[in-house]
């Protein structure tokens, strides 16, 4: 049987929203709605919470949690969490962004099913997006497939562009949870940033440079990501 377990890398400096995981959502801190709805899945043999910050890993422990403090700095949370897992007996890791409370069940069980396919190093999700102001916003990543379902591109850019205004267009925003092989994980942190990746600030972008597809899942509706107060005013509404 693999093991599978769950990794949430939080940072407490974010660049657009300082502290946002410890915002508070209904009474309870964002991380925290992150954590327990990961642990609430049943689908993990372990779910740890990987920080940099001492409020967090007291936030998560004091409640009963697991958490992992970071011995370095890193620059991107697979970073961080590859360091977690270095040493650790696990084939499968689960990344579930600090910063996406509603995580439910189904999807992740769609995402940890790619791996039933030898060839899929690195699996992640995406939704479909309806709304023009969302297909424009930077905020939002893009994603383009192939047949297969591998993604082909990640952009903060429309892809694919609409040169053509008959054509039926289906818009796909990447939604940050991803799987990976243990050693695709340990791979990605040892290779060097890639240009696109660098330009675009979008880390799945590595892969693709380096010649790793990610197998892509198209998911419901995930809820809010927070990344702004006003997307916190949002999943409080969703609550």
């Amino acid at each position: 049987m693999a093991k599978v377990i769950a990794m949430i890398p939080a940072r407490y400096a974010a660049t657009r929203f300082p502290a946002k995981l410890m915002q508070q959502l209904k009474g309870k801190s964002v991380i925290r709605h992150t954590y327990d709805n990961t642990l609430a899945t049943g689908l993990f043999d372990e779910v740890w919470v990987v920080t940099d910050s001492d409020v967090i890993y007291q936030e998560i422990v004091s409640n009963g949690g697991n958490a992992r403090m970071s011995v370095q700095e890193h620059e991107s949370g697979s970073d961080r969490i590859a360091e977690a897992v270095a040493d650790m007996d696990v084939d499968i890791v689960l990344n579930v962004q600090g910063d996406t409370p509603f995580i439910k069940t189904k999807p992740l069980q769609q995402l940890l099913q790619c791996f039933q396919d030898e060839t899929v190093q690195v699996a992640s999700m995406m939704q479909v997006l309806h709304e023009q102001e969302q297909i424009n916003d930077p905020n939002f990543v893009k994603v383009a497939v192939d047949r297969k379902m591998n993604s082909l591109m990640f952009s903060r850019s429309v892809i694919p562009y609409p040169r053509s205004t008959t054509a039926p267009i289906t818009y796909y925003e990447h939604i940050g949870v991803y799987a990976f092989r243990k050693q695709a994980l340990l791979n990605f942190t040892n290779w060097p940033m890639t240009p696109l990746e660098a330009a675009e600030k979008v880390e799945c972008l590595r892969y693709l440079e380096y010649g790793v597809p990610l197998r892509m899942i198209v998911v419901d509706y995930m809820g809010v990501e927070i990344d702004t107060p006003e997307d916190l005013e949002r999943a409080e509404k969703l609550l």
